[in-house]
């Protein structure tokens, strides 16, 4: 597994997930995980900063950050792409989201 991988996982009611968790940590049962849902064509003024939209081969994600949470490795499965292209953003998500700024 590895940081910015891409998952679907079935049964979840966002199921397409990034792993956003150090790639040195790999050993824990568990990832920590960012869902992404399809762009509608809104987003709140002001929060694309905690809430990005991402461009990807399958379409316009936005990023869900304050949903960010763990999920058993056993759950996750095997990645379906890589979206390391979109590191900067996905971080600074995470930064808005625990720092403020």
């Amino acid at each position: 597994m590895a940081r910015f991988d891409l998952y679907r996982v079935e049964g979840w009611r966002i199921p397409l997930m990034v792993d956003v968790q150090a790639d040195h940590l790999d050993e824990l049962s568990s990832r920590i995980v960012i869902p992404l849902h399809r762009f509608d064509g809104q987003v709140s003024p002001g929060i694309t900063r905690l809430k990005p939209v991402l461009r990807l081969p399958i379409g316009d994600h936005v990023l869900e950050t304050p949903d960010l949470g763990s999920l058993p490795r056993s759950a996750i499965g095997r990645p379906v792409g890589n979206i390391v292209e979109h590191r900067d953003q996905i971080t600074a998500a995470i930064d808005f989201l625990f720092q403020g700024f």
